[in-house]
């Protein structure tokens, strides 16, 4: 079985900027998803310090709006990790979950960490690169015409254990196959 990862989706990260287009292909694939009673799991960053923008009781830790009603689970994390003390696991082995697809939010980080962390546990992993967005750019790094999501995404194909995609490719290879 596959399911749908969708990472931290939440309105600190969502409205930082312009994540429009970002959005868009993940509401597409997670209607694709829907459609096939494929599980569409969020994942939410949270942390217990008052002063954190992520503070679990501050409306901005909160999912997005947009996409909020379509998660079928849930899943708090407290690091960029969504296997790492959660039981992320236990509810996709419950599921038979053999196949995950990473969306959401930052590229570099929770996305990349999570793909890395589910392909260890021996789950097949699909990264949809266009399907992710960070807050960070060239400036954070001080690299100049740096791609952030083109560099995690060739650093993951290179990795030649984990598949990346953009959405054509994601729609062309799995949901035309379901049609």
């Amino acid at each position: 079985m596959k399911a749908l990862l969708v990472i931290d989706a939440q309105d600190i990260i969502v409205e930082f900027k312009d994540f429009q287009q970002e959005l868009n292909k993940i509401e597409s694939i997670i209607q694709d998803f829907k459609e096939n009673d494929e599980p569409v799991i969020f994942i939410r960053n949270i942390d217990d310090d008052e002063t954190s923008p992520f503070y679990k009781e501050l409306p901005s830790s909160e999912l997005h709006h947009s996409l909020k009603g379509y998660a079928d689970i849930v899943i708090e994390k407290k690091s960029p990790s969504a296997f790492l003390h959660t039981d992320l696991s236990d509810k996709l082995d419950q599921l038979g979950v053999e196949h995950l697809f990473i969306t959401g939010f930052n590229t570099e980080f929770c996305c990349q960490f999570t793909a890395i962390a589910a392909y260890d546990r021996g789950y097949q992993v699909t990264f949809i690169e266009d399907a992710t967005g960070t807050v960070n750019d060239e400036a954070t790094y001080e690299m100049k015409e740096l791609d952030v999501r083109g560099f995690v995404g060739t650093v993951l194909n290179w990795s030649n254990v984990i598949e990346v995609l953009d959405i054509e490719e994601y729609i062309e290879e799995y949901k035309s196959r379901r049609v």
